[in-house]
């Protein structure tokens, strides 16, 4: 049996830098000590966990189901630390939140939110695809998530609020357009999207395919401060959620119009793993979401 937390310390250690030696280095331990560490541990389970070469190759399957659990049971751990210390001072610690791209203002004023309350934590967000934040959920490496309503899990995710969608670009991309553009008009103007792995992409994609309208699109970029640095050329246009639009454009040579007909909302979600008790820096979480809406 694996019993010692120390020891899933360094299985998680190895995941997060795939390399022995950073990750001995990492948990302040010898290479061959931490090397060690994980060989007994595999003995006691009297599995291989880890796939080695010359180098650190990955987890096995019965690895990767080890590393889920580790991560749980740290989180638990960290859990019921954060609680017997909430009984006699202020909350501290790290909250991690996955966050797909759109939703990256909201999760900043989510952070701000918890701050300005409890001084002590500390929030990570991770821009990241949908699949990617529910794997990510899904195996205790991040605390929360922030997706697509439809794509998450009904049971453990609730509705925060509805992404709507403005079309960015320069005045001279726009000159008869100043309060809202119809997405087939919007289709013949020069653009730069995401690319078509992100969800993001993909639900403007079907609704130009439920149009019946094939977009002018020019560029393509996997990340927003790659395609909003596109747009501030001049050269091309995007379709970006209103809080994008709101938060990264207030350059007065650049237009912000609302696309209509159709008029478009997408729910966005926000999900954490049940657990009981609920941890206290996860409610005070879910208080900044509330807070925040």
């Amino acid at each position: 049996m694996i019993t010692d937390l120390r020891d899933l310390e360094m299985l998680v250690a190895l995941a997060r830098n795939k390399n022995f030696s950073l990750a001995a280095s990492e948990c302040n331990i010898s290479q061959p000590a931490f090397s060690s560490r994980i060989r007994n541990m595999e003995h006691r389970v009297n599995l291989t966990l880890v796939r080695r070469g010359n180098s650190f190759l990955g987890f096995t399957r019965e690895g990767e189901v080890v590393l889920k659990w580790a991560r749980k049971l740290l989180a638990d751990a960290e859990a019921m630390k954060q609680e017997v210390k909430a009984l006699r001072t202020d909350l501290d610690g790290k909250i991690t939140i996955g966050v797909i791209p759109t939703a990256v203002p909201f999760a900043a004023a989510i952070a701000g939110a918890l701050k300005e309350k409890f001084p002590k934590i500390s929030t990570e967000i991770y821009s990241d695809s949908t699949s990617q934040i529910i794997r990510r959920l899904n195996d205790f490496s991040i605390d929360a998530a922030i997706t697509y309503f439809e794509d998450a899990d009904a049971d453990i995710t609730v509705a925060i609020y509805q992404e709507g969608y403005m079309l960015i670009a320069n005045e001279e991309l726009l000159p008869n357009y100043s309060d809202a553009i119809k997405w087939s008009d919007a289709s013949k103007i020069p653009m730069c999207l995401l690319t078509s792995d992100m969800r993001n992409r993909q639900l403007i994609d079907r609704i130009f395919i439920e149009l019946g309208v094939i977009p002018n699109i020019t560029s393509e970029a996997n990340e927003f401060t790659a395609v909003l640095a596109q747009v501030a050329t001049g050269k091309v246009a995007t379709i970006a959620p209103e809080g994008i639009a709101q938060t990264f454009f207030e350059m007065n040579s650049v237009s912000k119009v609302k696309l209509i007909d159709p008029t478009i909302k997408n729910k966005i979600g926000f999900s954490v793993k049940d657990q009981s008790p609920t941890p206290p820096m996860i409610s005070a979480l879910k208080q900044a979401v509330k807070s925040s809406i």
